[in-house]
């Protein structure tokens, strides 16, 4: 099983941007569709971006598309979020996952608060 942890995340100006990183541990995400969520309190969670780690392959949900980008890094064993153009409704704790498509995540990382302030 890999293991996920999250880094990143802070405290930002609306306007602003940050760049979340996701390093695996255990095995490497050549096999693994990786994907970025949040969720904010009182909301559901959001699955916000995802790659197919072998291919490429790249999804976004509407919210974020233009404003986030996905990408990996090989020899880091590394998915990155940037995040550009930040809102005070982009605030919320930032998990990445693993798993065998964008729609099937079995491993999560513990998770990094990002904070948008007005």
């Amino acid at each position: 099983q890999v293991q996920l942890v999250e880094s990143g995340g802070g405290l930002v100006q609306a306007g602003g941007s940050l760049r979340l990183s996701c390093a695996a541990s255990g095995r490497t995400f050549s096999s693994y569709a990786v994907g970025w969520f949040r969720q904010a309190p009182g909301k559901e969670r959001e699955l916000l971006a995802g790659i197919y780690w072998s291919v490429g392959n790249t999804y976004y949900a509407d919210s974020v598309k233009g404003r986030f980008t996905i990408s990996r890094d090989n020899a880091k064993n590394t998915v990155y979020l940037l995040m550009n153009s930040l809102k005070p409704e982009d605030t919320a704790v930032y998990y990445c996952a693993a798993g065998g498509t964008i729609t099937t995540f079995t491993a999560w990382g513990q998770g990094t608060q990002v904070t948008v302030s007005s």
